[in-house]
């Protein structure tokens, strides 16, 4: 069982020391794809790196600016595309002058939307591109280094603060709830590898862009990766029993989970299958799908 973090104590709109660099203003965009709302961070002071705009509310962007009075934006940093974080990093540059840090989004991008209310931001360009990560960002007092994380979408990147031993990790890694991985952008081979990197790294705290902070790093982590491949044992099984397709596996299982959220589960559900096809364990005729037909191999 993933030990899930969910309570958070917050204002919308309003700004929280969360911790000695970190501050946190939460849009008012609640929704099953985005918990309670987008946390965005403004990390530092005087001269602050902001993390995650969020949605284009414009309460939200004037709640961004109250926040930091005769401070300046030096660095807009955006994990990825997807509605609920990288829309309002326009406005925000319009307002600050900052440039906005992060990764393009790619061609297949568009083919990996699933019916979710956070949509995808397709439009999204970065001034600064932080692709393939490495890339060490730098303000007073605080340091940055981008961390490419695909999984959840190809171009996702984590940024872990050094001075706290913490990561901003988005979507990649929440403890409100699993992360969605959707193909072709979404990657569960890809995902995989992500978490085991980000779990070697030995991160004091997660700060999700949604939800409250994950304290236990490893053992969190270590409950994300056994998930994944506790629910690819459910799939070789569902298989082994003869159920070869994907929509007739969700509802049993998923049965725990709200079903607004079926179809973008049935994604990870393929996710899983086109991982496992790559592996050699299940074949499909022609291009792994929705609608395929699988089966086991051996």
């Amino acid at each position: 069982m993933i030990p899930y973090v969910r309570e958070i104590k917050f204002d919308y709109g309003a700004c929280d020391q969360v911790s000695p660099l970190i501050r946190r203003v939460v849009a008012n965009n609640p929704g099953p794809f985005t918990y309670l709302g987008t946390g965005t961070y403004i990390v530092g002071r005087g001269e602050v790196a902001v993390i995650d705009p969020g949605p284009d509310l414009p309460e939200h962007l004037d709640a961004i600016l109250a926040a930091i009075p005769g401070e300046r934006v030096s660095h807009i940093l955006v994990t990825h595309h997807h509605s609920d974080h990288s829309p309002l990093a326009g406005p925000l540059k319009a307002k600050t002058g900052a440039p906005i840090h992060g990764c393009a989004v790619g061609a297949r991008a568009a083919e990996s939307m699933v019916v979710t209310e956070a949509g995808s931001d397709f439009g999204f360009t970065p001034d600064i591109s932080l692709c393939g990560g490495g890339q060490v960002l730098q303000g007073p007092g605080w340091t940055m280094e981008a961390i490419a994380t695909p999984g959840h979408t190809s171009n996702h990147i984590c940024f872990a603060l050094k001075e706290e031993n913490a990561l901003f990790s988005g979507d990649h890694i929440m403890g409100w709830s699993t992360t969605v991985v959707s193909p072709p952008d979404g990657d569960m081979t890809a995902y995989m590898e992500s978490l085991e990197l980000i779990k070697a790294r030995e991160f004091t705290t997660l700060w999700p862009t949604h939800g409250p902070p994950v304290t236990e790093v490893t053992p969190f982590i270590q409950a994300y990766i056994d998930h994944r491949r506790a629910r690819e044992a459910q799939v070789l099984g569902a298989l082994a029993q003869g159920h070869g397709r994907i929509k007739e596996m969700v509802p049993v299982l998923y049965a725990e989970v709200d079903s607004r959220l079926h179809p973008a589960a049935a994604r990870s559900v393929l996710g899983h299958m086109i991982d496992l096809v790559r592996r050699g364990k299940v074949a499909t005729d022609g291009e792994a799908g929705l609608d395929s037909d699988y089966r086991l191999v051996g």
